[in-house]
């Protein structure tokens, strides 16, 4: 995939934005523009040929940076209309964030009017965060300002910009310390009426609570209070790591902190043995020992063996269940054993447990083998 990835900055899109730049700037020359920026990009990954297509525009667009800033900004094709996923579409506008990151430092106005436009259209919560650091307080009186803003990738760039730890860019270490004034930012969003921004404040404050956990249900816990159907989710989403780990005060927030009182058997593991592509198969029935209804979240965790021979446990999750008394219920899922980018497998013996409102119940155990030897024929295809 990341190989597919790469080559969707190739001659033919850089022709494109070459035009698109000419279009806002007779003067550029655009044939020795696209020689420039062919020289070694099929030689780079993704995020090094956007840099490298920046370092091209820096040396073809005027100076100072204003005069850049204007042309990249007349240059610009239709603001984005839709949210969520758009595909690889808006990536066409990396390089332009790139070189506002880096060269419109010295002169922040134009900056700001710069990535204002482009996070219409990709999004420039990543170059922001340069802006952050080195404007702390101007930055932070326009997210102020943008949090009301009309366009929802603006109101957007404000939470997911401010995430103390957004993926693949450096961490705002200043936020992880004292994430106070971005839950200010987030107060201003919580409410927001698209799901998109929702979703980006959910995750802003899942950041949030792996630093400071108990600020982050303290939090929650106020904004339950006459909270709308889509707060609600918010906050669901936002405790979404602290659940899995257990954290008492959140799943108390979430209505299901009490210690169950239950019964686990019949735990079956079908097969008792796998490889590495195959998938085990559990199931398991909960029986109520409690006198009252019982709120309860369901996940279960699997004690992945890493390379080094040691497991982590990663947890998923299952159902939320209403158990009466003397109640019984049962309950199972599939366990993928495929390699996936985000995980590789490695042979040996696998823990499953079953988490009720945080509290771990052993399952049992399956042996992960390696993957079969294929056969004559498919060796034979494979050539």
């Amino acid at each position: 995939m990341a190989e597919q990835l790469k080559h969707f900055f190739n001659e033919q899109l850089v022709r494109s934005i070459a035009d698109e730049l000419r279009r806002a700037y007779p003067s550029l020359r655009k044939d020795r523009f696209v020689a420039a920026c062919m020289k070694g990009l099929t030689d780079l990954e993704l995020i090094a040929r956007g840099w490298h297509i920046a370092e091209v525009m820096r040396a073809f667009l005027p100076h100072p940076f204003a005069a850049a800033a204007d042309i990249l900004i007349a240059s610009l094709g239709p603001e984005a209309e839709r949210t969520g996923e758009l595909g690889m579409a808006p990536f066409r506008y990396l390089p332009h964030v790139l070189f506002v990151q880096k060269y419109g430092l010295e002169d922040f106005d134009p900056a700001m009017r710069a990535q204002y436009e482009l996070t219409k259209r990709f999004s420039a919560e990543s170059s922001i965060r340069a802006f952050l650091v080195h404007y702390p307080e101007a930055t932070y009186e326009r997210l102020q300002t943008w949090a009301r803003d009309d366009n929802v990738h603006v109101r957007r760039l404000v939470s997911e910009g401010t995430r103390p730890r957004l993926p693949w860019a450096p961490r705002l270490r200043a936020f992880q310390d004292d994430p106070r004034p971005v839950i200010a930012l987030l107060e201003l969003l919580k409410d927001d009426a698209e799901r998109y921004v929702q979703r980006s404040v959910a995750n802003n404050l899942n950041d949030i609570a792996k630093d400071h956990p108990d600020l982050a249900v303290s939090v929650c816990r106020e904004w339950l209070r006459d909270a709308s159907p889509d707060r609600t989710w918010i906050v669901r989403h936002a405790l979404r790591s602290l659940v899995k780990k257990g954290h008492r005060g959140a799943l108390a927030v979430l209505g299901v902190g009490a210690k169950p009182q239950v019964d686990l058997s019949g735990a079956c593991l079908v097969p008792a043995s796998a490889r590495i592509g195959e998938e085990i198969r559990f199931s398991f029935e909960l029986l109520s020992t409690g006198k009252r209804l019982q709120e309860l979240l369901v996940d279960y965790a699997v004690h992945f063996v890493k390379a080094n021979g040691t497991a982590r446990a990663k947890v998923f999750k299952l159902r939320k269940i209403a158990l009466p008394p003397s109640g019984r219920v049962e309950l199972g899922s599939a366990i993928s054993l495929k390699d996936m980018t985000t995980r590789r497998h490695y042979p040996g013996r696998h823990q499953i447990d079953v988490l009720i409102n945080g509290v771990p119940y052993p399952l049992g155990a399956f042996d992960l083998r390696a993957g079969a030897e294929p056969s004559r024929g498919q060796r034979r295809s494979a050539r």
